[in-house]
């Protein structure tokens, strides 16, 4: 594809954020023989420039969450405009994949790097039939349709604020030594425009892999009380993942906001 007279060497890399549906993939990181979002990515990028190489994404997301703010970086080959990559791969992307917006960085530049914080929003859904319209991108608790359930869950996430080491809120998987993360903010809210909607947002330093997720279950299971209030302290004190409760499913989990060091520098293109 060509876009005018490139330049060589490139002199930028570029980033880009990305929004997906999740469910028909199996995560963000590529995989052998099976369908992720990096994967459409890369092939929808290279229709561009077929040496792209490996994408820097800012966040591994699992099969079945979705985001609206992943960031990821790449090195072309040539200097290309940066509506090459914005509207000219989105036209080989699936529906359930938009390019949002786009700006050129320092060559190798990775988003991991650069890391401030990041948004996580988990959906949950206050109702005792399944709605066709939320299903799989919502987790349905109808016990959360109670006032005093819904209270107890709102004074079990406020516990999770400031530093803390969440050894306890990772999968088996996750083998980093350093579990110490901040939470900046916690808030449990009902949307306006249908109170059955229940929302926990969080923001924090960084995630491990299933944080957001056992926290999110931890805070159900007090909710329908299944948990004893004070579940949170208790696994952080214990740093024992048998304090907490399950694991939430994929499918309520968005990568809501990523956000990184000094990027209220970077200047933007919006795929319009």
């Amino acid at each position: 594809m060509s876009h005018g007279r490139p330049l060589t060497p490139p002199e930028h890399s570029v980033l880009l954020s990305i929004a997906y549906e999740g469910t028909s993939f199996h995560g963000w990181a590529p995989q052998p023989r099976q369908r992720t979002v990096a994967g459409e990515l890369q092939g929808a990028l290279r229709t561009i420039d077929p040496r792209i190489g490996a994408l820097r994404g800012s966040s591994r997301t699992d099969a079945g969450v979705h985001a609206r703010d992943q960031l990821v970086a790449f090195d072309p080959s040539y200097e290309y405009p940066l509506s090459a990559w914005l509207q000219g791969a989105q036209k080989h992307l699936p529906d359930s994949i938009s390019i949002r917006r786009g700006c050129y960085v320092e060559l190798g530049f990775d988003p991991r790097g650069h890391k401030g914080s990041k948004t996580y929003r988990y959906l949950l859904l206050a109702d005792e039939r399944r709605d066709p319209f939320y299903d799989a991108r919502v987790y349905r608790v109808p016990e959360l349709a109670a006032p005093e359930a819904l209270e107890r869950a709102r004074l079990e996430l406020a516990s999770v604020l400031g530093t803390h080491d969440f050894a306890a809120f990772r999968s088996s998987a996750d083998a980093r030594e350093n579990t110490v993360r901040t939470m900046y903010s916690a808030e449990l809210s009902v949307a306006a425009d249908d109170p059955r909607l229940v929302r926990v947002d969080v923001r924090g330093s960084g995630f491990m892999h299933n944080m957001v997720r056992i926290l999110v279950g931890t805070v159900v299971d007090v909710a329908r009380g299944r948990l004893a209030p004070g579940a949170i302290v208790r696994g952080l004190a214990s740093r024992d993942r048998r304090s907490l409760g399950i694991t939430a499913p994929p499918e309520g989990l968005y990568l809501e906001r990523t956000q990184l060091r000094g990027d209220e520098h970077f200047i933007w293109s919006t795929n319009d």
